[in-house]
């Protein structure tokens, strides 16, 4: 439990200012582009990038990432484990070999194990902050639409239903009876309402509805999704704030993953309902971050610790808006960015978060940082 705490005091007291939300390098001159091969990737290089990030990041032993490429102890971030099973899920889906099926069931395992049985309800040492909660809520789904095992749905819908209306006698939920949006926290008072905790609820919440076919899922989508348009997203540029507390001007700082988890729950929306709003929105929200977030069509960086991470979210979802809603040219970014980055990879086939910035060949690389090309081609590969 100490080790719990002390990690929430350390990493989480800045939310106040904004979750996750250290500075976003829109005009730093490390940023330009070095390299523009404009030549693809091949198969062969899928297979060798995620091969190279599970030799150095994957733990065999415990079935989950190590924080970094020096292994040790420590591991990544309780809510990251979830977003490295969606990548195990979209190498599965790239290829469908036994290998690839056995790691999905690997990961769920070993976190099973490290993380209290995924008992969302009993160990608050453990699942402290809703949006944790969420992201594996969203991976669970997935997993049993991709496998059909019930086990996963289960685990969805009791994480869902946590979140959503509370443990008794702990907190009373993330969602706001009175005013709408979700809060992202219950430990320090229900003190802001995030994008990273709003959309994902939106997303999860739609593939909750996809899969059951409960309505009750697609009004809190559809409701999460109203407040959220209307408190963290700029409907003249497609910028999405990070957080809003209280019921003044919201914080206005983009990041990656923000952008895709609105991008990714306006097309779930837009494909339940066809209403086209929401498809204008995720457009909205995707050219901000081609045209004005990123340099040449390179992403930008967040410089936090688990922002590295934020490119294999967003291109999950830049992906879905590509495929599923036939909007190719975002897929053509996507690949643009896994050519440059991949071009950049070091001697152990590793990348970096600075996608156009050669990866050091003797620097630790965290499991965040190195996540972020191999997800990107993960994705697009994912969606053949």
């Amino acid at each position: 439990m100490k080790k719990h705490i002390c990690f929430f005091i350390s990493v989480l007291t800045p939310v106040f200012v904004g979750v996750r939300a250290e500075i976003l390098n829109l005009n730093e001159p490390f940023l330009k582009v070095e390299k523009l091969d404009t030549s693809t990737y091949s198969k062969e290089d899928l297979k060798q990038a995620y091969q190279s990030f599970n030799d150095e990041l994957y733990d065999p032993m415990r079935k989950l990432y190590f924080r970094d490429s020096k292994k040790g102890t420590e591991v990544a971030a309780i809510w990251t484990q979830a977003i490295y099973w969606d990548m195990a899920m979209n190498a599965y889906k790239a290829e469908p070999s036994k290998q690839n099926k056995q790691r999905i069931e690997d990961i769920y395992q070993g976190c099973y194990e490290y993380y209290a049985g995924y008992d969302w309800y009993s160990h608050p040492d453990v699942w402290f902050i809703y949006d944790d909660i969420m992201w594996w809520v969203i991976s669970m789904a997935r997993a049993y639409e991709l496998t059909g095992e019930e086990k996963y749905l289960a685990h969805a819908v009791s994480g869902f239903n946590r979140v959503w209306y509370g443990v008794p006698e702990l907190d009373i939920g993330s969602f706001d009876r009175e005013k709408g949006g979700m809060f992202w926290d219950w430990t320090m008072g229900r003190a802001g309402k995030m994008s990273c905790i709003n959309y994902p609820t939106v997303v999860a919440s739609a593939l909750l509805y996809k899969i059951t076919q409960n309505e009750s899922y697609l009004e809190k989508a559809k409701d999460v999704y109203s407040w959220s348009r209307k408190n963290l997203f700029n409907t003249a540029t497609g910028e999405v704030a990070d957080s809003k507390h209280g019921d003044g001007e919201p914080h206005w700082k983009p990041h990656g993953y923000n952008q895709g988890t609105c991008v990714g729950a306006a097309v779930d929306l837009y494909k339940i309902t066809g209403e086209m709003h929401y498809l204008n929105d995720a457009v909205l929200a995707a050219d901000f971050t081609k045209n004005t977030m990123s340099i040449s069509g390179i992403l930008p960086f967040d410089t936090g610790e688990e922002q590295g991470i934020y490119h294999a979210i967003l291109g999950q979802y830049i992906v879905q808006l590509a495929k599923e809603v036939n909007q190719p040219e975002y897929l053509n970014w996507m690949k643009k960015n896994i050519t440059v980055g991949w071009n950049n990879r070091n001697e152990r086939n590793l990348t970096t978060r600075n996608i156009s910035e050669k990866t050091s060949d003797h620097k630790i690389i965290s499991a965040y940082d190195a996540s972020g090309v191999v997800g990107l081609m993960l994705a697009v590969s994912s969606e053949n």
